[in-house]
């Protein structure tokens, strides 16, 4: 993969990155590794989003922040239920957005309904935004 990307082959490394991640958050599931899991998830939630963004057209902003990259989608295709998804899974995202940070920096144990939950609200995310941006992005 070369350093310049056009915006389309960008979008597709997004994408596939963001899969690879969710596959490695299953294996780190069943291995009973869940700290790793919720990274992994939010990792491949991340990568997803921004790979949402490239689609509707958005530079996506250098955060690493989920619920700000889906209020950014949000505001672009103002789909009230990207901003019900994001009331109901307010606390599973913000866990997630943790999970990126304890990653590194902080011992941190996850019990395997909090990682049974962020990975609800990912497949949820990765569903309805899915649907809302492909809906969008037909030309």
């Amino acid at each position: 993969m070369g350093l310049y990307l056009t915006k389309r082959e960008e979008y597709s490394y997004l994408l596939e990155r963001s899969r690879r991640f969710y596959q490695t958050a299953l294996m780190q599931i069943e291995r009973g590794f869940l700290d790793l899991a919720a990274f992994s998830l939010e990792q491949s939630l991340q990568l997803f989003l921004k790979a949402c963004l490239l689609k509707l057209g958005v530079d996506y902003p250098r955060t690493h922040s989920i619920r700000k990259l889906i209020d950014i989608i949000y505001e672009v295709t103002e789909a009230r239920q990207i901003k019900e998804l994001l009331d109901k899974y307010s606390v599973e995202l913000a866990l997630l957005e943790d999970a990126y940070i304890t990653s590194r920096y902080v011992p941190r144990d996850y019990r395997i309904e909090e990682v049974t939950r962020v990975k609800k609200a990912v497949d949820s995310v990765f569903e309805l935004v899915g649907k809302i941006v492909s809906k969008e992005c037909k030309t």
